[in-house]
């Protein structure tokens, strides 16, 4: 009985370590308010505007890199709303275009929405970050899954912005985007 006793209590121990490492040490973790005093500041308004060249990988469930991509981007803002188009080119040789609409509330509240998504996308612009939530749901020739997206955009000094996304499903993660941002020179 003790045996027993001793599994179980070491089960529950991993599954509460497990819970206490998602909520306060993962990337899920990270909060717009961890930001708010970091410089330079990111304003959707000024950084995706314009053309827009994008590089990056995307990372499976077990952490290689299963496909990597470039993209242009052409993004136009009138007051708080803004619409970025997306051109993507991936290694397979496979393009995707997208379409994002954006709205900007006055306290960096952001509203997001594409032909993709599953309900809109809620966000918050904070010191040089852009974090977003969102469900998206996958093309039919890569399953039609839909899945929970936490994205995170940082603005290094120089102007670059960097993007890194999670997808999971049910909870667990499928997989990994990382990608550059900037804008084209002599465009």
């Amino acid at each position: 009985m003790s045996e027993l006793f001793y599994f179980a209590a070491g089960i529950a121990l991993m599954i509460a370590l497990m819970l206490l490492y998602r909520r306060y040490a993962s990337f899920l973790a990270q909060s717009a308010a961890d930001y708010v005093e970091d410089i330079p500041n990111f304003d959707l308004r000024q950084h995706l505007n314009g053309p827009i060249q994008c590089e990056g990988v995307i990372y499976g469930p077990l952490g290689r890199v299963t496909s990597r991509f470039s993209g242009d981007f052409e993004a136009e803002w009138d007051g708080n709303r803004g619409i970025m188009k997306e051109h993507f080119r991936y290694h397979s040789g496979n393009t995707q275009d997208r379409e994002w609409r954006l709205e900007l509330g006055n306290d960096g509240a952001i509203k997001a929405d594409a032909d993709d998504l599953v309900g809109q996308g809620q966000g918050q612009q904070s010191g040089a970050t852009v974090q977003l939530r969102y469900k998206i749901r996958l093309p039919e020739d890569a399953g039609g899954h839909v899945l929970s997206v936490s994205d995170w955009m940082y603005l290094t000094p120089g102007g670059t912005i960097v993007n890194r996304s999670q997808f999971r499903k049910w909870g667990i993660k499928v997989a990994e985007l990382v990608a550059t941002m900037q804008k084209k020179e002599n465009a």
